[in-house]
């Protein structure tokens, strides 16, 4: 049975540079932007769950995989999205949440984690058993991420039951960090031909051994590093000439293409030729929220314009309050002194933000700008000052100034550019 995965894959194969975007939030206006654009684009909406965000305990979002689908799925109905253009994906899925215990204990949870997103529906699995847990060695070898990736297979197919063949699997032990670097890069390299082909017989045998072979065919993707990162300050951009070699990998795998992930702040042309090389599923996340709070930080400096100071939200202080009374999220991960992390924590390509949206003080400060906006209404001299693009649109009649809006389309900015990329429509859209 042909899921739309499938398709994409198959046009690669045949060489046309087609793509879809993976759209790795649980914000929900970033899952609402990201279904505007597919319904404008008349593309498919590919949205993923990371395992720190999404779990079988909730994450730190407070949401179960089953809750996760209720939110995309409600969504595009709200906006008459088909749910068969609605694609649910699992990323990172593994032991990184307890990799502080031992591995028969972090695998069993990862087990379980899995297990989890594939009866809540979704059908795409990303397996990461790339992160050491305790007693391992700091790196792991292929064999042992092969192994443990096997087992997160039996696992999902297990819990699929006879709703396994819609299953298509992602793997690869060369996973950038998922939401970007921790540490200031210094140049980062590809993945060499030999590591990807190494990597490829490790997983191809660890499937045989446990029985999974006839899984292999809905494998359809391999993570490797195409040369594209970001920090805190910078992007590595993608260069076409560095992976020659790795581009042929995958020449004897007739039902996998590469998956690309960290491809957020990426230029246009550089997320085209990805798509043109064969990295047919590129992933955005931070680069998604880095833009919903660019959009809402210049609506409350709208706001500050307009209402009394008695009656403002002060997001962006109400924010940075929140940040510092908890710090886990960013603490360690910005370097510098005081003056240096009070600029990364709002400004940081990373996006530590991302995490304390769903904080209460921090969710009431954005209702209630968006209350004092829609009450005020937003000056089309305003809106020129500091979301010039959506004036425009604003102008042109083909958006509403109005404060969700305005930051939704702001998120579409990023998405548009995917979607160019990808060419999922052979249409004109906006």
């Amino acid at each position: 049975m042909r899921v739309p995965l499938d398709d994409l894959v198959r046009r690669q194969k045949d060489g046309e540079p087609r793509g879809i975007t993976s759209v790795c939030s649980a914000h929900p206006l970033v899952i609402e932007a990201a279904a505007l654009q597919a319904l404008a684009s008349g593309g498919q909406l590919l949205v993923e769950a990371t395992s720190n965000q999404v779990d079988q305990y909730g994450g730190y979002t407070g949401m179960r995989p089953d809750g996760f689908r209720v939110l995309v799925h409600d969504t595009a109905a709200r906006h008459g999205l088909p749910l068969d253009r609605v694609i649910l994906g699992g990323d990172h899925l593994g032991p990184n949440r307890w990799r502080e215990r031992p591995p028969h204990e972090a695998m069993a949870e990862a087990e379980d984690l899995v297990a989890a997103y594939v009866r809540a529906g979704f059908t795409k699995i990303h397996l990461d058993c790339s992160f050491s847990c305790a007693g391992d060695p700091e790196t792991l070898d292929d064999d042992v991420v092969a192994e443990r990736a096997a087992r997160l297979v039996r696992a999902a197919e297990t819990a699929a039951g006879e709703g396994a063949h819609r299953i298509r699997y992602v793997i690869g032990t060369e996973v950038p960090v998922p939401g970007g670097a921790h540490e200031t890069l210094d140049g980062v390299r590809p993945t060499t031909a030999s590591a990807a082909r190494l990597t490829l017989k490790r997983h191809h045998e660890a499937f045989a051994a446990h029985g999974l072979s006839a899984v292999w065919p809905r494998v359809m993707a391999l993570v490797v590093q195409p040369g594209v990162e970001f920090d805190h300050a910078q992007v590595v951009g993608y260069r076409h000439n560095r992976t020659e070699e790795l581009r042929a990998v995958l020449d004897t795998e007739p039902g996998m293409v590469f998956e690309a992930h960290s491809t957020d702040y990426q230029t246009p042309g550089a997320l085209a030729a990805l798509v043109e090389d064969h990295w047919a599923v590129l992933k955005v996340g931070p680069g998604l929220t880095f833009a919903l709070r660019e959009a809402l930080y210049a609506l409350a400096a709208v706001e500050d314009e307009l209402v009394p100071a008695a009656r403002r939200s002060r997001l962006p202080e109400v924010v940075d309050r929140r940040m510092r009374a908890q710090p886990s999220w960013w603490q360690g991960y910005y370097e510098g002194g005081e003056e240096q992390e009070r600029l990364a924590r709002t400004y940081s390509y990373s996006d530590r933000v991302r995490y304390y949206w769903p904080d209460a003080e921090i969710d009431a400060a954005v209702t209630r700008l968006f209350e004092n906006l829609s009450a005020s209404g937003v000056p089309l001299p305003l809106l020129s000052a500091h979301l010039p693009d959506q004036y425009r649109r604003v102008r042109d009649g083909r958006l509403a100034a109005d404060p969700q809006a305005l930051t939704t389309d702001r998120i579409r900015d990023v998405l548009r550019a995917y979607d160019s990329a990808c060419r999922t429509s052979d249409k004109e859209y906006v």
